[in-house]
């Protein structure tokens, strides 16, 4: 359930099947940029996001079966609470829903604190509201004791069929600090050895992972899908990357790749220019207000990425990539900062969530991204509103078509072959989109347009 311990857990498992020996594929179900990272640098392979309503049963199948083909056990942890998704009239986008697609079983994690008898009608309720989803057990958290676990185990008896396979005492040393958009990411908040040694000592201490093993069943191979790229690298895509823009799905990163680009890395916080030779630049998301004051002061970088901008380079960016186009970046203490000035529009935090959400996007004219017509899915979820002159913008060429009533959703700016907005777009939703920006690259590459270092 959402709030009770599960990420910490799902590290910890990971790390502690990681020391047993096993080699984990990781897995994170929804819209999130945060937790894949920390399961990265446990298990040391990349962590891929399932999704039921931004991506097919099919490519869900073909994610989960290709990351996991080479792999002795797979970990997935979910998303909010185990049936919570898209909206509540269905099971779309929730974690119950990839776990029935895959045929996996579901561990189900409880937080405890200030609860006994309560649990077993909480567990019994998770158990009989789906009968056909299959549970490999349940694990408590933030107990108070080991005598707490004894009433909690001792009040499943005869009430539901799961297994009790263990519980965690409320620990405040594991846990991972939060902010407003998640946890601290893997980048700032580094779980260091000793950390992860710690996550797997608690779970081995406290969790019948033996138990856990001996209730799952080997599954048979999925449909994999060919990773083979296009034939030759046709164009070099500059790749925001550091503690300011960090919020990528790494199957972005693989299809624009397998169409046909090589992902260059860079850092607008601390790199003296663009990488030499790039054709296109992707800025994602992260934590730009948090890091204002040094992109700001690295104008070198800014202002290559305006001067590429106003030369017509496809520059693709998302949220926080979106925020650092825009003129000025105005933080939570009121102090603003220029940013690289390719939108004439002021960037602005707000202690309110602004946008948060499930958001399906129609291409209502050619873009970088591709033709008219195109549909791609993806999520909003922001704490900063967007002012400025708008006039100057082509702010229509994409239609969002599943905002709920009363819901207010951002658009998207472009100027040149400059795009920008809050969504964060999955490319798995729409792999011609990633076939599109490579393909807009390429035709910006045989220009003879190619940004030279210094």
């Amino acid at each position: 359930m959402s709030g009770s311990g599960k990420t910490t857990l799902a590290l910890g498992l990971m790390a502690a099947l990681t020391k047993r020996g096993f080699s984990v594929a990781p897995f994170k179900v929804g819209p999130d940029f945060i937790d894949p990272g920390h399961h990265a640098r446990v298990t040391g392979r990349p962590s891929r996001n399932l999704d039921g309503w931004m991506l097919t049963e099919a490519y869900n199948q073909r994610c989960f079966a290709n990351a996991s083909k080479e792999t002795d056990i797979a970990v997935v942890e979910g998303v909010m609470g185990l049936f919570d998704g898209y909206d509540g009239g269905d099971e779309a986008g929730s974690t119950a829903q990839i776990a029935r697609m895959l045929g996996l079983r579901v561990v189900l994690v409880v937080d405890a604190a200030r609860m006994a008898r309560s649990a077993a009608a909480l567990v019994q309720g998770f158990e009989n509201f789906d009968r056909d989803l299959e549970f490999a057990g349940v694990i408590f958290n933030n107990l108070g004791s080991r005598g707490h676990l004894h009433h909690v185990v001792a009040a499943l008896a005869g009430h539901v069929r799961m297994p009790c396979l263990g519980g965690l005492l409320k620990n405040n040393r594991v846990s991972i600090p939060e902010r407003h958009l998640g946890l601290v990411t893997e980048d700032e908040y580094a779980l260091t050895g000793e950390r992860v040694t710690a996550l797997a000592k608690m779970v081995e201490s406290h969790v019948d992972i033996d138990g856990l093993l001996d209730r799952l069943e080997d599954r048979p191979p999925g449909p994999v899908e060919s990773c083979e790229k296009a034939p030759g690298t046709r164009v070099k895509i500059g790749v925001a990357r550091d503690r300011a823009f960090c919020f990528y799905y790494q199957d972005n990163l693989d299809l624009l790749e397998k169409a046909g680009a090589e992902i260059v890395f860079f850092s607008p916080m601390g790199d003296d220019g663009l990488p030499p030779g790039i054709n296109g630049l992707y800025l994602g998301g992260g934590y730009p207000e948090l890091f204002a004051d040094l992109l700001s002061g690295n104008r070198n970088v800014m202002e290559q990425i305006g001067e590429e901008s106003r030369r017509g380079m496809p520059i693709y960016a998302e949220c926080g990539g979106f925020m650092y186009l825009c003129d000025t970046l105005t933080d939570l203490n009121g102090s603003t900062f220029p940013m690289a000035g390719c939108f004439p529009l002021q960037a602005k935090m707000s202690p309110k969530l602004k946008a948060l959400g499930y958001r399906e996007i129609c291409l209502n004219s050619n873009t970088i991204l591709g033709p008219r017509g195109l549909v791609i899915r993806g999520h909003e979820f922001h704490y900063s509103d967007i002012n400025g002159d708008l006039g100057k913008l082509n702010s229509s060429f994409y239609k969002v078509t599943n905002v709920p009533a009363g819901v207010e959703a951002a658009g998207g700016f472009e100027i040149e072959n400059t795009l920008g907005s809050y969504h964060h777009l999955h490319f798995g939703s729409c792999p011609a989109a990633a076939r599109g920006f490579v393909a807009a690259c390429d035709r910006f590459a045989r220009s003879g347009a190619v940004h030279a270092s210094d």
